[in-house]
């Protein structure tokens, strides 16, 4: 198996698989590449399994052509702002502006002034999972981080909240 090797100041070895399904492995200054060859071998049955999922989300996220991306937009525009209006009222928020872009890397995002974005590769995925992205952008108009009070807001809501997130890694 191939795989990069990163050396720094670390304290032990990780493994990544990146999105285009190469491996990166972190190791501390002075680890031997034979130590480091037996941690990838012994980790090999992980690596294909992410490898796996990664070629699943890919082809979630492959290009749209050109009218794939015109009705997943149309779609995205006609679905997102109901449901952000729909949770913005529960939660009591409301977004400054909502955009959609065709974001590859991240389903949505909310700025430091409350706009929330939205990709339209969203729209490939359950309902339950697209609820989960907006609940979660929303949310972030609460709190502008990833602490347990953001993840407890969420789970008000959605109280399912894990298994519709790990909808987006199928």
């Amino acid at each position: 198996m191939e795989y990069e090797i990163i050396y720094s100041k670390r304290k032990t070895v990780g493994i990544c698989v990146k999105p285009d399904g190469s491996v990166v492995v972190r190791a501390p200054v002075g680890t031997s590449e034979k130590y480091i060859r037996e941690t990838v071998d012994s980790h090999a049955q992980w690596i294909e399994k992410a490898k796996k999922k990664l070629d699943g989300r890919k082809e979630k996220l492959s290009a749209a052509s050109f009218e794939e991306e015109k009705l997943l937009r149309r779609k995205a525009k006609e679905i997102l702002p109901e449901k952000v209006r729909f949770y913005g009222d529960i939660l009591g928020v409301s977004p400054s502006r909502i955009t959609v872009t065709g974001a590859k890397t991240r389903f949505g995002s909310c700025s430091g002034k409350n706009s929330i974005s939205f990709s339209f590769y969203l729209m490939r995925y359950p309902e339950k999972a697209i609820d989960y992205v907006v609940v979660h952008e929303l949310c972030h108009i609460l709190h502008h981080n990833h602490s347990k009070e953001f993840y407890k807001e969420i789970e008000k809501i959605l109280p399912d909240y894990k298994e519709r997130e790990k909808l987006l890694r199928m």
